[in-house]
């Protein structure tokens, strides 16, 4: 029987044999301690040409930039793929721009690390400059949409109402109904000044023409949205962090041009909302924007 004390001595000593090092273990370990001579000529080399080269692809990407804005651009009329394709595309020419703008006592060290970093700097660089000059005031390439879709102020012939992927769902318990349909114009500099046809189709005729001139000169309208204030039947839009009311959630923005107009004797069935807004835009000319919008009515007892 082998007493604990025994055990530990033994331990002890089977451990500090297999902690012993050979000569040339500690020989490996001295020279990986060595630190390599720092060199202040190669290291201020480097720095040159790591300025060199963020200076030619900050002002490359400016040069593609202003280059896409003004003299491609007006030549189109709405996005296309080739205003991100094209410019992506000149990211293989970085080397060879090094290479023709560095000299090559500096060129001569950059790696595939420089041309990765490179490529990332130049497309940043362009993605940044590019958002700065289309949009306001410098540009405007966003054409005015409708802000919170369609909603119907809140009246005793509406059971229940709801908004889904483009279609506004009203259950009545009439066969006919009266309603004040709201929707609202939203843009990035003045929804007021914004071109809007709007019309209202059932069965392939058309029962209400709202709209065919600029959003500013719809006083009636505004006002009538103003009339029905918060009754809206789709109720506020509040703040997820604060919980604050910003509006109603068909015009949730103190930007947004609220409109709204009767219309009675509505049946029950499937009724279309053609609406188109266009505004002068920089550089295009019109910015353009379509949606067909359905009122689905249903009578519930």
């Amino acid at each position: 029987m082998v007493d604990v004390d025994s055990a530990m001595r033994a331990s002890a000593y089977g451990g500090g044999k297999r902690r012993k090092k050979s000569d040339e273990d500690k020989q490996k370990e001295k020279e990986g301690r060595v630190l390599e001579p720092f060199d202040p000529a190669a290291a201020a080399k480097k720095e040159v040409a790591e300025t060199y080269s963020m200076w030619i692809v900050v002002v490359y990407g400016l040069a593609v930039c202003l280059f896409m804005r003004y003299i491609f651009m007006p030549t189109l009329t709405e996005p296309t793929r080739a205003l991100w394709l094209m410019p992506m595309l000149l990211i293989v020419s970085i080397p060879s721009l090094h290479k023709v703008m560095v000299p090559n006592e500096y060129y001569e060290i950059y790696t595939m690390g420089n041309w990765v970093r490179a490529s990332f700097l130049y497309f940043f660089s362009f993605i940044a400059l590019s958002f700065i000059l289309v949009n306001p005031p410098l540009g405007d390439i966003a054409a005015p949409a409708i802000a919170g879709g369609l909603d119907i102020e809140t009246n005793d012939a509406v059971v229940d109402a709801r908004w889904s992927k483009g279609t506004y769902y009203l259950e009545t318990n009439q066969d006919t109904i009266d309603v004040v349909l709201g929707m609202a114009v939203r843009d990035n500099v003045d929804a007021e000044t914004a071109m809007m046809t709007a019309s209202v189709w059932y069965r392939g005729e058309m029962i209400a023409n709202l709209s065919a001139g600029a959003v500013g000169e719809l006083s009636e309208a505004q006002e009538r949205f103003d009339e029905v204030g918060g009754n809206w039947t789709r109720g506020d839009k509040k703040n997820t962090l604060t919980n604050e009311v910003l509006g109603p959630r068909v015009a949730s923005r103190a930007e947004d041009v609220g409109l709204a107009w009767d219309i009675t004797g509505m049946e029950l069935g499937d009724y279309e909302v053609r609406i188109s807004l266009s505004e002068v835009g920089d550089p295009w000319e019109q910015n353009v924007w379509d949606a067909v919008y359905t009122i689905n009515i249903v009578r519930v007892a």
